[in-house]
């Protein structure tokens, strides 16, 4: 009888067992199984996350885009009779210094409609050799690569006295600061080419400050692009000898 029993018990051990080992096994076949989906939501859920980043940059995106004009619309209109404050600071100043009438010009010189119109500016510059001087702030733009070492170019010339003489040459020539062209322009000019090419070294930090200098002042006074004029601290949008004139007199008579 006891052995009957011990049998028993032994019979009931290995069911209970077996089926635990059945359990464990039906278990770890539903993991195996289940992997594949379980990498798939993850990835699923990896995708979504990088598409609700993609959106809210978009979302961004279109924000800003709303807060621009339309292509259709026009910029915002420029107020012609605001007076700048725009301070001389290192600049040179082409002309009598206690000339009534001042004009300043932001200019990049690799810019070609800087060049179209500083043409009148010279020729305002002669007909009133008293009366009008000029002053260039250098404004070089990003996507013109020669601008910002043409400046620096016509500052190391301004060193030995032929800045606007400098200017002119690389306003005429796009802003050409090629090793042949600098020897041209050295010549023309006759130039120290060695103490040229010395300031232009021992001075870099110097010229690059006073662009900078300049830039910031630009966006202090509302440039939105080169060139942009200004006469007696207002915005001009003379741009040919005639409308220069007519302004000068202007100020001038006191008007």
């Amino acid at each position: 009888m006891k052995n009957n029993v011990i049998i028993f018990l032994l019979v009931v051990l290995i069911g209970v067992l077996s089926g635990t080992g059945l359990l464990l096994g039906v278990g770890n076949a539903m993991k195996v199984a289940m992997m594949p989906l379980v990498e798939k939501a993850e990835a699923l859920a990896a995708k979504q996350n990088d598409i609700g980043r993609k959106l809210d940059a978009i979302n961004v995106r279109l924000a800003a885009l709303e807060k621009r004009p339309s292509p259709g619309q026009p910029p915002p209109s420029e107020d012609l009779n605001k007076v700048y404050t725009i301070p001389v600071g290192n600049s040179v100043v082409v002309g009598k210094k206690d000339a009534p009438v001042t004009i300043v010009q932001f200019t990049d010189l690799q810019c070609p409609f800087c060049a179209r119109f500083y043409p009148p500016i010279k020729e305002a510059l002669k007909a009133y050799p008293d009366k009008v001087n000029f002053i260039i702030k250098h404004f070089p733009l990003g996507f013109h690569p020669n601008a910002r070492p043409a400046a620096k170019v016509a500052m190391a010339a301004h060193e030995q006295g032929k800045y606007i003489e400098m200017v002119e040459l690389l306003l005429a020539n796009g802003a050409n600061v090629s090793a042949d062209k600098m020897k041209e322009y050295v010549k023309q000019l006759g130039l120290n080419e060695q103490r040229l090419m010395d300031d232009l070294k021992n001075k870099d930090a110097q010229y690059e400050a006073q662009i900078k200098a300049d830039m910031g002042l630009g966006t202090q006074v509302d440039v939105r692009g080169t060139p942009t004029f200004y006469m007696n601290g207002k915005k001009t949008m003379a741009r040919d000898f005639n409308s220069f004139k007519a302004q000068i007199d202007a100020f001038l008579a006191g008007k």
